[in-house]
């Protein structure tokens, strides 16, 4: 079967202004690389890739995982013409809850592909990104959660038993971590830069409550290149992934700890992003018959997104 590639030309209308790092020009750049069209007709193939066109998450998806005074608000500051979100550093404009819904959905769709056995993979071309968004607010470029939707969605509307949630994004995602933090049906694992926004991952949190031990946060320093992050994955995080035997494998598959993003002091280079997604992808088929749902996070130097984005999908349609 064919890897999904789940995308709309309405994550453009996402508004963060020219200059913003989470703008428009990144998903064209992955799309240039993927050597897909913006205008991407459903169900066809480019590039090799069966190509899917997401629908909006509805507000039960939404509010499975968000706070319905936070959705509520969320949709009145956009209709209200706010620029930023009120709950923290992050830009929207009037299209803002509309294209956040559709990422969302984007999430949503890889799931059905993956689970229904259209494709054996998925990636997930989507903006804004989303794994900072807590239950009760939005930061850091992310306003719902669309890994958290996902893995919810997997669970109710698939019956899906375990699922685990890797992230390695160079910041650490809170948002996701708060939410499955009391929930052992959702293990959430973290490599990342310490001290780096949002200053949050520390080791020694692993969840609470009943969720005690199903959250893994490994921080590394500014400087850690491709060794150091094949470790972590290699000797930490995947052992304990399958320890766990997840049903479903969700990748929060942010490219800035590239050694060329301005937003990080890391030193992953192309080849170690390859090395990463070779590990992963072998621990898919592994563990959980190849169940794969990657959804792009961050990564915010153009060119270095877009060639890591492409060798990414590539590894996993070949």
């Amino acid at each position: 079967m064919p890897t999904a590639l789940i995308s709309h030309p309405d994550f453009l209308l996402h508004d963060t202004g020219s200059f913003h790092p989470e703008r428009p020009d990144r998903m064209t750049s992955v799309l240039a690389h993927l050597g897909v069209s913006a205008e991407i007709p459903a169900g066809t193939r480019q590039a090799g890739l069966l190509c899917l066109s997401p629908a909006p998450a509805d507000d039960a998806r939404i509010k499975a995982v968000h706070d319905a005074s936070y959705v509520d608000a969320v949709v009145d500051w956009c209709g209200k013409g706010y620029r930023n979100l009120p709950t923290g550093d992050t830009t929207i404009s009037s299209a803002t809850d509309t294209v956040a819904r559709l990422a969302a959905g984007a999430a949503m769709r890889a799931v059905d592909a993956v689970l229904t056995g259209e494709a054996d993979r998925a990636f997930c071309v989507a903006r804004p990104p989303g794994h900072h968004a807590e239950s009760d607010r939005g930061m850091g470029f992310c306003i719902y959660n669309n890994v958290a939707v996902a893995a919810r969605y997997a669970q109710s509307r698939f019956g899906v038993e375990r699922v685990a949630v890797l992230d390695w994004d160079v910041h650490h995602g809170n948002g996701t971590q708060e939410i499955f933090e009391e929930d052992p049906s959702v293990y959430y694992l973290s490599v990342h830069q310490s001290p780096l926004y949002p200053f949050t991952g520390a080791a020694q949190e692993k969840g609470t409550g009943e969720g005690t031990g199903y959250t893994m946060n490994v921080p590394i320093s500014a400087g850690s290149g491709d060794e150091v992050f094949v470790e972590v994955l290699r000797g930490t995080i995947l052992p304990a992934m399958k320890a766990y035997r997840p049903d479903l494998f969700i990748l929060s598959a942010g490219f800035d700890a590239h050694m060329d993003d301005p937003l990080s002091g890391t030193l992953v280079t192309d080849a170690g992003f390859r090395t990463m997604s070779r590990l992963v992808l072998d621990f898919a088929e592994d563990a959980c018959g190849g169940r794969l749902v990657s959804v792009l996070e961050g990564g915010y130097d153009l060119e270095a997104l877009g060639r890591c984005v492409a060798d990414h999908v590539g590894m996993m349609n070949a």
